[in-house]
């Protein structure tokens, strides 16, 4: 194995009871030409000349008939200086292209895959692995390009003493680049990484570090050939020219996603860490909050102990910087959300039996202290032991009761969401559950992902409760998850629906079998998906 250490830094010692070879090589520039490599470094595999491809079709390639060195009197000086600007100008195309891929990538995720499909078309490689530096320090779950779960997982069994990608996230003589011609066989790599490199088919082995002068190291890369195989100088001084540009665009997609996780952190603090099991009420919630760089509104939900023995059940969703605003209210609302869900809350301790009373308080408020802001909300009054259910809405979406026969809509009053009138008020709905029944409260987020509108999309909702299996429909956690899971299959099927309309090829489609309709857009998930079912025992 070869390791190449910054100019200032010393070579890294052989692995205890095995020969290194360790040598350091200086970077080739873009201007000049290449200098030669160093002793064992660089070579080409088996049976392929120094500067042919292993991907002819990669971006990486020189140009057809353009030999990365010519040798001695076989073309005039002219025309190798011709040859060596044509091979110039196209490693200069490949990198701009790839460098352009990560500009556009959006998200850490997305970053972080760019990084390992660029450098694998770079390096002519066949598989690859990154790992980025944890807040704590130390590496995260790798993430494999060609590499399957068991692969990934098998090595992250590597000790930390012969881990690769652990040299190149090292804060301390750090080195520029990690390279073995054959994993396998080479004497300097560890015996747990030789033996999984046997089992897994890894040949040769290139890696690069991703770290900037302020952030230190971010990540480490390796890429992977499935035999015995060097990457050539040009290819390397492509994948290292390009990682200079990848770190520090990978510093700021890192810190993004710390802000994110952060922020959402704080936004799921603000709802309940764990929901009451009051004696005949089994209850179970789930949440999917939209990205807060997406949404336009805060969703929340709670389960209320009241003094009496009852419970106050409720979801709702505040949106709003007043009307027409964006994503870019998203922050607010979250904030305005926990105000609200605490307001709510002592309504329901003093006045929870009546829950017309409970909402007409909480839109007194929200017109007084939020006046830009409205909210959606459906608040129910639940008597366990009787199985008695007092609730009201505004502006939400109707509760589903799943029974043995199937399941229904419990209609609440048309009425507006809070803060739009001057004065709100609904009549309220009472019922009776049956033993066995669960009472499911959703917001507008979960509606819409079944339906391509609120109405049909409420429509479907009801009728993958209804069709739920018995065992599933019993045990209102497996219910919620089976909701979600079916929200999430039907709007996988409306985006690869609306693909198949955009490329002409669904009948289905069609305005009299002529010409295709034009395709309807799938923009991003802008609303909370938020479930709440309480079963009756």
């Amino acid at each position: 194995m070869t390791e190449s250490p910054p100019p200032s830094a010393s070579s890294e010692p052989a692995e205890p009871g095995g020969t290194s070879g360790l040598s350091v090589l200086d970077p080739p520039g873009f201007h000049g030409a290449a200098p030669a490599p160093a002793a064992g470094a660089g070579q080409p595999s088996p049976g392929r000349p120094e500067g042919t491809d292993r991907r002819p079709e990669d971006g990486a390639s020189p140009a057809p008939g353009t030999p990365d060195t010519a040798p001695d009197g076989a073309a005039p000086a002219s025309t190798g200086a011709q040859d060596r600007l044509a091979g110039r100008l196209s490693d200069f195309a490949s990198l701009h292209e790839h460098t352009e891929r990560l500009a556009r990538a959006r998200g850490l995720g997305a970053t972080l895959d760019a990084v390992l499909a660029s450098g694998t078309a770079l390096l002519g490689a066949d598989r690859a692995l990154l790992v980025t530096v944890l807040p704590g320090g130390g590496p995260s779950q790798p993430l494999g390009l060609g590499l399957d779960r068991a692969s990934l997982g098998a090595l992250e069994t590597v000790p930390a003493d012969q881990s690769l990608l652990a040299r190149l996230l090292r804060e301390h003589d750090r080195p520029a680049e990690v390279r073995s011609h054959d994993l396998a066989e080479d004497p300097a790599i560890g015996a747990r990484l030789r033996e999984l490199a046997g089992q897994l088919g890894l040949g040769g082995c290139y890696g690069l570090p991703l770290a900037t002068e302020e952030d230190g190291p971010l990540a480490a890369a390796l890429w992977f050939y499935d035999g015995p195989a060097d990457p050539t100088d040009r290819r390397r001084e492509l994948a290292r020219r390009y990682s200079e540009v990848a770190a520090p665009l990978l510093a700021k997609q890192l810190d993004a996603e710390k802000v994110r996780r952060t922020t959402e952190a704080l936004r799921r603090g603000l709802l309940p860490d764990r929901l009451p099991q009051p004696a005949g009420l089994r209850l179970a919630a789930r949440l999917v909050p939209a990205g807060l760089d997406r949404s336009c509104g805060s969703d929340w939900y709670d389960a209320i102990p009241l003094p009496d023995g009852t419970v106050g059940l409720t979801v709702g969703s505040v949106s709003g910087d007043g009307p027409g605003a964006g994503p870019g209210s998203a922050p607010g609302a979250a904030a305005a959300m926990g105000r609200v869900r605490a307001a709510l809350r002592a309504y329901a301790v003093l006045e929870g039996e009546d829950p017309v009373s409970v909402l007409g308080d909480l839109e007194l408020l929200l017109k007084t202290t939020e006046p830009t802001r409205s909210a959606t909300a459906v608040y129910a009054w639940v008597e366990p032991e009787e199985r008695r259910v007092t609730l009201a809405g505004a502006g939400h979406c109707p509760p589903v009761l799943v029974t043995r026969y199937g399941a229904e809509f419990v209609e609440t009053s048309l009425s507006a969401p809070l803060g739009m009138l001057s004065c709100w008020e609904a009549p309220g709905v009472e019922f009776t559950a049956e033993r066995g029944d669960t009472l499911i409260l959703y917001t507008e987020g979960l509606a819409r992902r079944f339906g391509q509108t609120l109405h049909s999309g409420q429509a479907d909702l009801r009728r993958a409760a209804a069709d739920a299996p018995r065992d599933v429909r019993t045990d209102p956690e497996r219910l919620c998850a089976h909701l979600l899971a079916a929200a999430a299959e039907r709007d996988a099927d409306r985006r690869q629906r609306a693909d198949r309309r955009a490329a002409g090829q669904d009948p289905a489609d069609r305005d009299g079998g002529s010409s295709p309709r034009r395709p309807t857009a799938q923009a991003p998930a802008t609303d909370d998906l938020m479930l709440l079912a309480a079963r009756f025992e």
